[in-house]
């Protein structure tokens, strides 16, 4: 077992299979030591977390629902690195998209559901640049969409 594997394992978080594309791209793409993973949307084990932040999505559940994105962000680039978590250097950068109303304007305490957990997990390499924005609809009305950027060996 991997250092990151038995970190995750100490956390509590089960990696799901990594999610096929719903479209024409591919889930990751590595070029030289990055590994760009498309967004990936707030599927929890118990299904689709769905909603607007703002209206019938309370900012506690709207955490949850990017801590689920951070989750299968990780179980992608598991798969982009070959199933050892121990190449990853740092977590460079994610891109945080919540569903919300105009009026909405705690996405960055939403999208802490994610950077909380790649710190968590990959410490200080975890600590990265990000953006949080608000978006007027999601794939699937998914509550949150997180991107990310990753540097490997």
């Amino acid at each position: 077992m991997s250092n990151i594997d038995a970190r995750l394992a100490d956390l509590g978080v089960v990696l799901p299979t990594p999610g096929a594309p719903v479209a024409n791209y591919v889930p990751f793409v590595v070029s030289g030591n990055l590994v760009f993973i498309s967004g990936q949307v707030s599927i929890a084990p118990e299904g689709l977390i769905t909603g607007k932040l703002g209206a019938d999505v309370s900012l506690e559940r709207g955490i949850e629902a990017a801590h689920a994105c951070g989750v299968n962000l990780i179980a992608q680039l598991k798969a982009a690195c070959d199933g050892d978590l121990d190449r990853v250097r740092r977590v460079v950068k994610l891109g945080g998209f919540v569903n919300s109303t105009p009026d909405f304007t705690d996405q960055p305490k939403v999208v802490n559901g994610t950077s909380d957990l790649m710190v968590g997990v990959f410490h200080d390499a975890g600590r990265h640049a990000r953006a949080a924005v608000g978006a007027p609809a999601l794939p699937m009305n998914a509550a949150v969409e997180v991107d990310g950027i990753f540097e490997i060996a």
